[in-house]
């Protein structure tokens, strides 16, 4: 299965960037002098390098030699996978980190705290996540880690699989890794919740026009002019 991806995106700069004249961004991309405008990264996590999003971008220009580039993106008369092409990686520009994880796992960090079974269609769901971050405000970082651990170990028995570190070496390393995992997922929804970043959700290979950002398509977030 591949990863889920969820990305905290600065909405405000996201409008500066696809309010530009296509000129202008192409300018800015070339010369570097965009990347002021990327939200400052939050250190506990991962984004996207400034140098590989500048080289999508510009590969998308070089690509797209029939655009206008007097007018913003929104305005191209171009198809909707063009146009939502450039539009995430313009998201993809405006994060301050990320939140990944194989699908495979995300059963374990929602299912215990919402009290009910998902399915694997909702890991691209806006409000699963909006329901699990309303959940956890109410739990702290610590009881949640420890409660994702729990259910794992609770699984694995079931499953008739030993937790001893003696016989599977790698109980540990997974143990760790979900500890990890879930503690960052809280961090991440609770400055979402909290300072009300815009939420964008993809999985790996997904088509650029099916990505959302607080539930609606990238198009979609441009034309109503948020």
């Amino acid at each position: 299965m591949p990863d889920a991806i969820l990305q905290l995106v600065d909405r405000e700069a996201f409008r500066n960037l696809h309010s530009m004249p296509l000129g202008d961004l192409l300018a800015g991309m070339n010369s570097q002098s965009l990347r002021k405008l990327r939200p400052t990264a939050d250190p506990r996590f991962h984004r996207p390098f400034d140098v590989d999003l500048e080289g999508d971008i510009l590969e998308w220009f070089d690509a797209h030699q029939e655009a206008n580039q007097s007018e913003t993106l929104i305005n191209q008369n171009l198809d909707e996978e063009s146009v939502g092409e450039l539009a995430l990686n313009l998201a993809h520009w405006c994060t301050l980190g990320e939140w990944r994880c194989w699908e495979a796992r995300i059963f374990l960090y929602v299912e215990p705290q919402l009290d009910r079974d998902i399915s694997a269609a909702e890991f691209l769901s806006y409000s699963m996540w909006s329901e699990l971050s309303k959940s956890l405000a109410s739990s702290d970082r610590v009881s949640y880690s420890e409660s994702v651990v729990l259910d794992w170990m609770s699984r694995r028995q079931d499953l008739g699989e030993t937790m001893e570190p003696s016989e599977d070496p790698r109980i540990l390393p997974t143990m760790e890794a979900h500890r990890s995992s879930s503690d960052a997922l809280f961090t991440f929804l609770k400055r979402q919740r909290e300072e009300g970043y815009s939420m964008l959700i993809g999985r790996e290979y997904l088509e650029p026009t099916t990505w959302t950002l607080d539930s609606i398509s990238m198009i979609d977030s441009m034309e109503d002019g948020t």
